[in-house]
């Protein structure tokens, strides 16, 4: 499963989650069997070729319709910041869906 989440920095311990259009790179997790296996960084999400499944937002107004017209689920890290608190916060099902 791949997770795409908006960064501020490529650094994987200090970079925080940013709304999308304060993106200066764009991580993606790389996830197996509940594990994150590897993250790469991207300056654009052009730049990203595999099938993205999920995506974390900052907030519930992000301008996210590009991924929905993809069929990328968009999930919403009201607090979380960290890739491992947002990871966490995925894999125990506190993200919250986008309301449409």
């Amino acid at each position: 499963m791949l997770i795409l989440l908006p960064m501020d920095s490529d650094d994987t311990q200090e970079g925080k989650l940013v709304p999308v259009m304060e993106a200066k790179k764009w991580a993606l997790l790389n996830v197996e069997e509940g594990q994150i296996v590897e993250i790469n960084f991207y300056d654009t999400k052009e730049e990203i070729t595999e099938w993205i499944e999920v995506v974390v937002v900052t907030g519930d107004y992000e301008p996210v319709q590009d991924f929905m017209e993809q069929q990328i689920m968009v999930l919403v890290a009201h607090t979380q910041r960290s890739i491992d608190d947002v990871f966490e916060a995925f894999l125990f099902k506190e993200l919250h869906d986008m309301p449409y």
